[in-house]
């Protein structure tokens, strides 16, 4: 049943998704996540008497959109190909309702760098850091950039892909050898690079839903990989990750917590649902590290453990996401 706090939907017979085209699969790095994320909300949905088609993107997708014009699409594409803000840019000019943030809060999450950026100026502490391109890093010489870098930004770093999600290519830097190894890597997934100061602390997921009656943060879920790292295998391996819902952290600093997330959710224009990560330090200070507009709905996802933690029946909250869609409620 839905939790009897959860947000209040307007919805009416007119207003109602009945036919829900859910997207999954793609061609990004994150192919399999998705559509495992997409099963999962189309089980939903379908639970709560919504007739669900479930499509993967390709050369067919817009003509079956525009055939069958289904009341709703919602997107469960992880990557570029889901979360740069292009197909939502074709939906909207389809004149399609959808799930989640529009094109342009979309690119603007989707680029770290730039979202760092907008948070920070939103008063939201968040590491330092610098963004490289490939072609910066090759023709101003490595050894050069480098160790400009070093002077400013001192290893313990994180060195990630400014797009991308699911920490793929991302690495954790204790030393100046291991720097130019990371650049590399992280260059295999995108033209730019970030590398951020390491925080040490606690990390934690907050997943943010909004059906209509503004964004409401979910319990804080900490993360915390027996391995040390909370790399691609430690978040969708079973076992590999210890995951704690609500996280271990006093009401204060969760309070202090929830309110840096939606303060980053409402900088960056999102809707609908979003992951925000932070890291808190040992003062009990709340980093921003990036937004995610598509979360992970995964059995092992953060997003569906801090929904359960919150009492919300979750093919429910699919069903009342693609109402809030359907009635044009975006924030």
């Amino acid at each position: 049943m839905p939790n009897s706090d959860a947000p209040r939907s307007a919805s009416s017979p007119h207003a109602a998704a009945q036919r829900v085209a859910v997207l999954a699969g793609g061609i990004s790095h994150e192919r399999d996540i998705s559509l495992k994320s997409g099963r999962r909300v189309a089980d939903g949905l379908a639970a709560h008497g919504l007739d669900v088609q479930l499509l993967d993107p390709d050369a067919g997708l817009l003509p079956a959109l525009l055939a069958e014009r289904p009341d709703v699409v919602w997107p469960t594409l992880h990557g570029a190909s889901g979360e740069d803000g292009a197909l939502r840019s074709l939906l909207e000019f389809l004149g399609l309702p959808y799930v989640g943030s529009s094109a342009g809060a979309t690119r603007l999450a989707w680029d770290k760098p730039r979202a760092k950026t907008i948070v920070e100026r939103a008063g939201v502490p968040t590491p330092h850091s610098i963004a490289l391109t490939r072609d910066a890093f090759r023709e101003l010489g490595a050894e050069s950039v480098l160790s400009v870098v070093r002077g400013e930004l001192p290893p313990p770093v994180a060195v990630k892909p400014a797009q991308g999600g699911s920490a793929q290519g991302v690495t954790l830097v204790d030393s100046d050898d291991e720097l130019r190894r990371a650049m590399v890597l992280a260059f295999t997934y995108c033209d730019v690079a970030l590398i951020e100061q390491r925080i040490t602390g606690v990390e934690v997921a907050i997943g943010i839903i909004d059906t209509g009656d503004g964004p409401r943060a979910l319990p804080a879920v900490e993360i915390e990989p027996l391995s040390g790292v909370y790399g691609f295998e430690a978040r969708y391996n079973a076992g590999e990750t210890r995951f704690y819902a609500p996280a271990r952290i006093s009401d204060a600093v969760a309070a202090r917590a929830t309110e840096v997330a939606l303060a980053a959710h409402t900088a960056l224009g999102l809707s609908h649902i979003s992951r925000i990560d932070l890291i808190i330090d040992g003062a009990g200070t709340p980093w921003f590290l990036e937004a995610s507009v598509m979360p992970g709905l995964t059995e092992t996802s953060t997003f569906a453990l801090a929904l359960e933690a919150a009492g919300y029946d979750t093919g429910w909250v699919y069903a009342e996401l693609a109402h809030a869609a359907v009635r044009g409620t975006r924030g």
